[in-house]
């Protein structure tokens, strides 16, 4: 069943239920089972045997005898646990309530909040994990007020996140696929660029970063709003309500914790200040202790150990918040130590659905790898028969398929990358750099729209939203940038240049927004 047509099953089966039952755990639980009988040649002892080596090696696995921990994986957990522990404490000491009252006398409108949060997005660029969730911590108290629902909100930083990594050379997104870039220019003899100058150049060529981004600065500013996402944010308007009562949010504080009175905004500023510079911080000395003395900027972010840098971060963002908590301690009546323990249970508690989400995506995509869905995307291609002129744009939906149905860009971009360079070597070297820019701008793609991405899943916790919400929002934003982008990639690939691609996805992107403005308009508070 490896690489072939039935590969695409579990996936297609557990994206759909997710869709129809909008339980999510079930539906990648159905998924995984159905991998694993693929791969067990319906054999019902070993399918078992391969859902527990799947499950398991999310946190363990044996190499060469020897036990060793699965430690990029128990890192993001301890993350996500820490981030919800920070949260519950900046919550108790009051700094969520300053931070927005502050906020309502500076960002005065629904407008305003969006663009916030989505600059937010983009000037946090170093990692998308880390953009997610932090973005979400700062922006919640202010879109909150305004009455945006936690849908948009996701949405907004779900299109910021990996768009902007995916073009930011200084990231752990920019530093991956530098490397990939370069072995391929190594492998195809290509010597009359680097591959950071290779990077920079593709840049102007990712039309699905700029059409995603434009759609959201758009749909803020004409306050307009389409599909699912328009009911969502008519109910906020209406009711105050940011997410539909009896949905599961992740991320969020299941029980009403005592709030400081006396709490100040920096009681949520300075924790995610810190935060973001020890991970920073973190990045830059784990990359730098890999990399070895003498290495440069760019080597440093190509191994720097994220996951890693992330705990440590989390750690010191932690401590802040402990710090200023401390400084609130005494006006609660039921003592510091009783606040102090309920505030760790419930920063806990906030992050388990997340978890429990994210474990069982790391397991299906795990199978779906066992199964070679990638691969066997991929192959199509490289069999096919087509016009040069198309290679760009075939490659960008193939990239989009892949990442939806497996549920990883990176993975998407180390089994299509390699193949794309291929392709446009034996065709029309001319071709490499729109080959390679079209992959990663269909894997970003391909990831938004799939609900078991890991960044759509930390998108949808760092932003309070129900899941399936998030998805369900998103997707007919995403495929309005996509059909845009893929426009773009026709007139690359048929004009070789760079720029005719971009003016049409601008034109394209404006023509949207003149159907948008003529729209009936959303409700106002």
């Amino acid at each position: 069943m490896e690489n072939t047509i039935f590969s695409l099953l579990p996936p297609v089966l557990a994206i759909v239920m997710v869709i129809l039952t909008r339980r999510v755990l079930l539906s990648l639980g159905v998924g995984i089972i159905a991998a694993a009988f693929l791969l067990a040649d319906f054999s019902i002892l070993k399918t078992a045997s391969i859902i527990w080596d799947a499950l398991s090696g999310n946190v363990y696995f044996i190499e060469d005898g020897a036990l060793k921990w699965s430690m990029w994986n128990l890192y993001i957990i301890f993350f996500l646990l820490i981030l919800g522990i920070i949260t519950a404490f900046i919550t108790i000491s009051g700094g969520s309530r300053a931070f927005g009252e502050w906020a309502v006398t500076r960002v005065k409108s629904r407008t305003g909040a969006q663009i916030m949060a989505a600059l937010l997005g983009i000037l946090i660029f170093i990692d998308d994990y880390f953009n997610a969730l932090a973005v979400g911590q700062v922006s919640r108290p202010i879109t909150d007020r305004h009455r945006i629902s936690r849908a948009k909100l996701a949405y907004i930083i779900d299109s910021t996140s990996a768009p902007v990594c995916v073009v930011a050379p200084v990231s752990s997104w920019g530093a991956y696929i530098i490397g990939l870039i370069g072995t391929i220019l190594t492998a195809h003899q290509v010597t009359d660029t680097t591959a950071f100058s290779a990077f920079i150049q593709m840049i102007p060529m990712n039309y699905y970063v700029w059409a995603a981004l434009g759609m959201v600065f758009l749909i803020a500013f004409l306050n307009r709003d389409f599909g699912a996402m328009k009911k969502h944010e008519d109910h906020a308007i209406q009711t105050g309500e940011v997410v539909f009562s009896g949905r599961e949010i992740p991320g969020e504080l299941k029980e009403d914790l005592p709030v400081s009175d006396r709490g100040t905004i920096g009681g949520l500023v300075w924790p995610i200040v810190v935060l973001i510079i020890g991970t920073v911080a973190a990045m830059l000395f784990t990359g730098y202790k890999a990399a070895g003395a003498g290495a440069d900027i760019m080597a440093i972010f190509e191994n720097t150990d994220v996951a890693k840098s992330l705990f440590w971060g989390g750690l010191i963002g932690f401590a802040a918040s402990v710090v200023v908590f401390a400084r609130q301690a005494s006006v609660f009546p039921e003592g510091a130590g009783s606040v102090f323990g309920k505030g760790l249970i419930e920063g806990v508690k906030s992050m388990l659905p997340a978890v429990y989400i994210l474990f069982f995506a790391w397991t299906i995509v795990t199978l779906i790898g066992d199964l070679g869905t990638g691969t066997y995307l991929a192959g199509l291609v490289e069999q096919s028969n087509m016009n040069i002129g198309f290679l760009p744009a075939i490659l960008f939906i193939v990239a989009g398929i892949m990442a939806f149905s497996t549920g990883t860009s990176w993975g998407s971009f180390g089994i299509l990358l390699p193949i794309a360079g291929e392709i446009a070597a034996a065709t029309d070297i001319s071709l490499l750099l729109p080959a390679l820019a079209s992959v990663l701008a269909g894997a970003v793609f391909g990831d938004h729209c799939s609900p078991i991405s890991d960044t759509t899943i930390l998108s949808s916790t760092g932003a309070g939203s129900n899941h399936i919400d998030h998805v369900l929002t998103q997707i007919p934003y995403a495929l309005v940038s996509a059909v845009i982008a893929t426009a773009g990639y026709l007139v690359l690939g048929f004009t070789g240049s760079t720029w005719a691609g971009l003016i049409v996805t601008i034109l394209l992107l404006l023509a949207a927004a003149l159907l948008l403005k003529r729209q009936k308009t959303s409700l106002s508070v």
